[in-house]
């Protein structure tokens, strides 16, 4: 069953036609990447669903619901979570004081830091936080300054304080960049177990393809802004035009 249906999707920038006519299902329960080079209209993709962006034509259907209008705020709030490319955690504040954060928000639909004084008081959240980082291998860091954390365990972090919203479809924006093979396959294990575990759709853009075939159940190809193929990862490992523009003759895959 589909979970996000978009259809004839396309976005201009004044004379730039950056996504034309973009038509991809995410079935429930998968994963499904989305790969092309840089410039290819991959994040112009994700920023149009999850509200960032308004599409110039076509629409965005999620779980029966229209994007299309939507605040960023409300969309969370129908079941999408993002993670950027970039570790977006509070670094001041502490591993658990991280997770209250979207613990708040769910409970109360909004988030105010002068919150988390009186969070002693709220037990079932601080136990849903703590329970989330024992999952997540993280409860031992939970007194921690996000600051101070490896660049693999903010993005172990990042996930988590998404998971802790119950999403119904989580977005990945390279979620491995820059980070040592080691913390790689270790993000990889934790996706695979993620999706083993929990009812969850994952939608990833990753340039790595290591990482792609390791995880995806299908495969879109963006090409200039719209989709040169959309398969399974063996259908696309074969596939003529993508090892030509995509994954060349040296690629690993």
């Amino acid at each position: 069953m589909e979970l996000l249906e978009i259809k004839d999707l396309g976005k201009r920038f004044g004379g730039l036609q950056a996504l034309s006519e973009i038509n991809l299902s995410v079935m429930k329960n998968t994963v499904h990447a989305i790969i092309g080079p840089n410039g290819a209209g991959k994040s112009t993709l994700l920023n149009c669903i999850v509200g960032k962006l308004m599409p110039s034509s076509g629409s965005v259907m999620f779980d029966g619901y229209s994007l299309l209008g939507r605040s960023a705020h409300e969309i969370n709030q129908l079941g999408i979570s993002r993670v950027f490319q970039t570790p977006e955690v509070f670094g001041d504040l502490n591993v658990l004081e991280n997770m209250l954060i979207p613990c708040l928000a769910k409970r109360d639909g909004a988030f105010r830091l002068h919150a988390l004084k009186s969070i002693d008081d709220e037990k079932q959240l601080r136990e849903k936080a703590e329970d989330v980082l024992e999952d997540m291998g993280l409860i031992d860091k939970r007194h921690m300054k996000a600051a101070s954390m490896s660049r693999g365990d903010k993005r172990r972090l990042e996930i988590a304080m998404c998971l802790a919203q119950d999403p119904k479809l989580l977005l990945l924006d390279e979620p491995t960049a820059g980070m040592a093979r080691a913390d790689t396959n270790n993000t990889i294990d934790l996706l695979k177990r993620i999706k083993q575990e929990r009812d969850i759709t994952i939608a990833i853009i990753e340039h790595d393809m290591h990482v792609v075939f390791s995880l995806a159940d299908h495969i879109t190809v963006l090409a200039q802004g719209t989709p040169l193929v959309s398969d399974t990862p063996d259908n696309i490992k074969g596939h003529p035009k993508v090892k030509e523009a995509y994954l060349g003759e040296t690629q690993q895959v």
